[in-house]
This record gives structure tokens, C-alpha cells and sequence, in this order.
């Protein structure tokens, strides 16, 4: 099993940058995929990107294609959402989820984290 702990959420003007970390607890982190998923109000949640265990591969969104940045460190347990040139409808709670599986459907992910939220202003 294992514990998953988003950070670095937070209000930012549109064209704005921030950088979200997903903490995870255990010495198993490295065999599992990982992901990012958001959930707008009255909206359903909806995948935003995932890496591979090795961090060879990764996989966006069109909607954040080439603005956003998923990566790992397998050494400190932890993976990152880099977000650049934001914009208002990207505003959302933001999950980390961690999966056995690769895939871009929240039935595909076991564990989740709390959610950190990030707002966008115009």
C-alpha cells in the first residue's frame, strides 16, 4: 500500500507558473505508475498526465499538452506537476494517483491523495 501527499497548490495569476509534488510514503514507489488527475467544480475528474515507473514515459492531456510537465525523483518518493502559462480553466482540485497499470482512466489508479487545489485568476 502506499500514502499519497499533494503539495504546492495555490492561487496564481493566468500566465503564471506552479510546480505541484506528490509525496508518496513506502519503499515501493518505483513499481508503481504514476498520474495526475483535476476535478473542476460541477465537472468530473479528468486526466492531466502519468509517467512510467522509470520515468521513460509520459503521457498529457491534449488540454495541457506542452505547458505542463509530469516527472519523478524514485529516490526521494516523490512525483512533480510542473504547470506553466496557466490559464483560468485550468483551476481545480489536482489528485496524484498512483497505479500497478498504465493508463489515463481513474479506474486504473489504486491509491489517491487528498487533492491540493489550484486557482487561476484572470
Amino acid at each position: 500500500q502506499v500514502q499519497l501527499v499533494e503539495s504546492g497548490g495555490g492561487l496564481v495569476q493566468a500566465g503564471g507558473s506552479l510546480r505541484l509534488s506528490c509525496a508518496a510514503s513506502g519503499r515501493t514507489f518505483s513499481s508503481y505508475g504514476m498520474g495526475w488527475f483535476r476535478q473542476a467544480p460541477g465537472k468530473e475528474r479528468e486526466f492531466v498526465a502519468r509517467i512510467s515507473r522509470s520515468a521513460v514515459t509520459t503521457y498529457y492531456a491534449d488540454s495541457v499538452k506542452g505547458r505542463f510537465t509530469i516527472s519523478r525523483d524514485n529516490a526521494k518518493n516523490t512525483v512533480y506537476l510542473q504547470m506553466n502559462s496557466l490559464k483560468p480553466e485550468d483551476t481545480a482540485v489536482y489528485y496524484c494517483a498512483a497505479s500497478y497499470v498504465s493508463g489515463t482512466l481513474s479506474e486504473h489508479y489504486d491509491y489517491w491523495g487528498q487533492g491540493t487545489q489550484v486557482t487561476v485568476s484572470s
